[in-house]
This record gives C-alpha cells, structure tokens and sequence, in this order.
C-alpha cells in the first residue's frame, strides 16, 4: 500500500518514525525516568521479534526503538506494548521524554537523578502530554558538573551540586591534605597552615565533602541544583543559560513549570526555548521564570 502523508504524520505523533525509503516504521519506546527493567527488555525483545526487525536500538535520549515496523502492524504493536506496561511516544512540538546520567550509582553522583527524572516524567511528559507547544521541549537531569549528558543542552537542564561547608577550626595542617588532592578544580588549598577554599574556582562538585578526615569539610546543606535554560545541540547550538543562583530540590518542578508556561506564551512558531530567551533578552525571561506572576494565568495559557 502506498502511504500518504497524513497517514506517516499521524503515527509519527504517536511515536512511530518512518525507516528512510520504506514503508516500514520504528517505534520509540519510552521508561519513566529512562531505566527500563530485565523484564521490559524481555518484551521489548518478543516485540521485535513480532512485529519488527527483530533488532532493538538504543537512541541518544536514552530511550529504545524497535525498527522495522510494517505500518499495517502498529496497532498491534501499541497493543501488546500497552499490555506489557510499555509505551511508544515521544516526537512532536511538546515536553519530551526526560534523559538522566547514572545518578547515584555513580562515585559522583550528588542526587538521585533518576527519581528525579521519573517525577518529572510523570508530570511534565504523562501529565503535559496534551499541552502544545512552539516547539519540542527537552529536559535533563545530570547528577553532577562532569555533566556526561549535557544538561546545559537540553531546553532544560538540571544539574546536581554539593556546596562543600568549611570548618577551619577542623583543619589539623597534615602534611598531605586529603581535600586538596581530590580536588579536580584545584579550589581547595592549604595557605598559613590551614585549609581555603577559593569560591570563585570552585563548582560546587562535592568531590571534597567528606574526604578530610577530621571533618573539616561536609556538605553546607541539601543537595543544590543548577538550572539551565534553553540549550540546544545540532544545527544550532545554544549553551543552556545558568539560573544566576543554585535552587533547592523543592524549587525544580516549579521552575521547570514556569518555564514551560512561559515558553508557551512567549514562543513563536517553530522557535526553540533558547532563542526565545534571546530574543525577549536572559534577564527578563530568567526574572518571568523565578517570578510567580505567571502562574496566576496558568489556565489561561495552557488553554491556548
């Protein structure tokens, strides 16, 4: 059968991209908080098996495609995924499926980022799913500066930090300082026989929390969170714009809310988060986005 463009549009918006110079499909399959369990991935196999190639495809936002897909099949693909606990989706000008690094499982890793992940994914990509948007809007979330999936590349990115709390009356001047050695930055250091850290190098990676002996150096308080707001990477690259300050955990969802709201209002067609934030100016839009004024005409944006 030949297909036409609407047909290809419309299972392209429920995640089915057409295989170049075929008529056959591959269907992204997206997991909360991007961890898929053995048990996913032993459907996923029997799903293409069945209804695909028989490969599966690990893409660069860590979700999984299953390629090969004859349009006459995606129904019941989208079947049997549903019946399986999995999902197909993530294309189209909306929130995308959130991408987390490693998290806590990583030596570095300063939060939980796949829990994280998982709450916005719930929120935000389940909960969002009907809300419009200029343009595709992507979010990570980074579990420390080492930055491994470029949080300050997605529309909007989130970024694990410990603020390292210095107790110079905790410094006993050993001969080899133990913060010192492990600090990647080079911040920390030994100067009159006791230990200094020098704010404008440091990044706030928490490598040194925790490593003195003595207790001179522990984490200043809960885990902070640097935000960026809109970068992008490929044809147009955009560094995400740091928020001037760190925020708590309890401030992300409603930064990345207001963000959301103000992308849409503010967004023209085909216009990506980042240069919109250009073109209305960084200041403006970063105080629109830690204001609260826009909240109060949440429904009335969301309803455009």
């Amino acid at each position: 059968m030949k297909l036409t463009m609407e047909q290809i549009n419309a299972v392209k918006g429920r995640g089915f991209l057409r295989n170049r110079g075929t008529d056959c499909f591959s269907g992204r399959v997206v997991a909360p908080g991007t961890v898929f369990s053995a048990e996913n991935f032993r459907d996923l196999s029997i799903l293409a098996e069945t209804y695909g190639s028989g490969k599966l495809i690990c893409t660069s936002r860590l979700s999984v495609e299953v390629p090969g897909i004859p349009y006459e099949k995606i129904a019941a693909a989208e079947a049997f995924a549903a019946a399986h606990g999995l999902s197909f989706g993530g294309t189209g000008a909306k929130v995308r499926p959130v991408t987390a690094c490693k998290g806590t499982t990583c030596v570095y890793g300063n939060c939980d980022t796949h829990a994280l992940a998982k709450k916005i994914h719930e929120t935000y990509y389940l909960g969002w799913s009907s809300v419009t948007l200029p343009h595709k809007f992507k979010i990570g979330v980074g579990g420390c500066p080492n930055s491994c999936m470029k949080p300050s590349l997605n529309d909007f990115g989130i970024e694990g930090r410990k603020v390292p709390a210095l107790d110079p009356s905790l410094c006993r001047n050993c001969k080899t300082c133990a913060v010192e050695t492990r600090c990647p930055m080079k911040a920390a250091k030994v100067q009159d026989g006791k230990l200094v850290i020098d704010r404008s190098v440091c990044i706030n990676c928490g490598v040194c929390v925790g490593k003195c002996p003595f207790g001179a150096v522990a984490a200043e308080s809960e885990t902070r969170y640097q935000i960026f707001l809109g970068g992008t990477w490929g044809k147009h690259t955009r560094m995400g714009t740091p928020v001037s300050r760190l925020v708590g955990e309890d401030e992300v969802l409603p930064i990345l809310e207001k963000s959301i709201l103000w992308f849409k209002e503010n967004g023209q067609p085909k216009e990506r988060f980042g240069k919109a934030i250009d073109r209305i100016g960084v200041e403006k839009a970063e105080a629109e986005i830690l204001g609260d004024e826009i909240l109060a005409r949440k429904a009335e944006i969301l309803a455009k």
